[in-house]
């Protein structure tokens, strides 16, 4: 593969990335579902082709996103299962890549509010997928986020709670300061734990680098001042 060939592979994932951050941000679920419709057909084009599976489960987990942002938990469910599926390839074919265990836990997370009676199932592969994924790359700041998003819906006698969510989110800031979605998840945890001054604080810094983000606006007007 030629640097040319690798020069336009990487701009090719970047602006992919950002298309589905674009649509996220706005939550445009018409434009998610023409994405993961293209990517779907990709992926059962290259059943061989780790990086087309991947694709296709991170597609997914952003439409699953918005579905749960629009209290849609049907349609959640359903796109998180065909990124469970693809994402489940993704790791079989390259069981070494991090990035796709978390992809398994967070969509195996993001199906749980559609259907609680397979809460046990999911619960386990969310848990176990994105503590794979830390032990594989312990700097991912995307695998501590996910990993602090469980712990923020798992009660405090089965090993989450609020407190443990807040210093995942703290440790995927270190990582990275200007990941997003990790001070707007923060911010979340601070408001449930009533600390709302610095629960408001978090949502700026997230607003201040991801200003486009419908879903971190709404988490702002919902969190009281004081």
């Amino acid at each position: 593969m030629t640097r040319w060939t690798v020069a336009l592979l990487a701009g090719y994932l970047l602006a992919a990335s950002s298309q589905l951050e674009q649509a996220r941000n706005r939550q445009d679920r018409n434009a998610l579902e023409k994405i993961v419709a293209e990517k779907a057909s990709l992926a059962e084009k290259r059943p061989g082709d780790a990086a087309a599976q991947a694709e296709l489960a991170e597609a997914a987990a952003y439409l699953a996103e918005v579905a749960l942002e629009l209290q849609d938990r049907d349609r959640a469910r359903s796109a998180a299962e065909i990124g469970i599926e693809a994402a489940r390839r993704a790791v079989a074919l390259k069981p070494t890549v991090a990035e796709y265990h978390r992809l398994l836990g967070a969509l195996c997370g993001q199906a749980i509010p559609g259907n609680l009676l397979l809460a046990m199932r999911y619960g386990k592969c969310a848990a176990e997928s994105v503590q794979r994924a830390l032990e594989l790359d312990p700097s991912s700041w995307r695998a501590w986020l996910s990993r602090g998003v469980g712990h923020y819906y798992l009660p405090p006698a089965l090993g989450g709670g609020v407190e443990a969510a807040i210093a995942d989110f703290r440790k995927a800031i270190e990582l990275n300061p200007r990941a997003a979605d990790a001070w707007l998840w923060l911010g979340i945890a601070l408001r449930k734990a009533q600390r709302h001054a610095e629960a408001r604080q978090a949502i700026l810094k997230s607003l201040e680098l991801n200003p486009e983000r419908v879903w971190a606006r709404r988490q702002l007007e919902k969190t009281p001042a004081q």
